[in-house]
């Protein structure tokens, strides 16, 4: 089943971030824990870990674009199979 990866609140007072850097592209393969992207919030850059292994089947946020909290930046299936109905989606 595809994971939605939604942007962590990883300060008390952190409510928007944008992504300065997707460290796996669309299609690749991942593991859980490795970096997904670089967030950077209020200048500071954290690293986004990866909440499950698969592949990146999208990008939801471009380089740059700032994001609220608890919202969506990338999807993940968990096969090949899965990665090309939400690739046709």
């Amino acid at each position: 089943m595809a994971e939605v990866v939604k942007l962590p609140k990883f300060g008390l007072t952190m409510e928007e971030a944008s992504v300065s850097e997707w460290s796996v592209d669309v299609g690749e393969a991942i593991s859980k824990g490795q970096v997904l992207a670089i967030i950077e919030s209020e200048k500071v850059e954290m690293e986004l870990p990866s909440p499950a292994s698969g592949i990146v089947a999208k990008h939801l946020v471009a380089k740059g674009v700032t994001v609220a909290v608890g919202e969506d930046v990338a999807i993940i299936a968990a096969d090949k199979e899965e990665l090309s109905s939400i690739s046709d989606e």
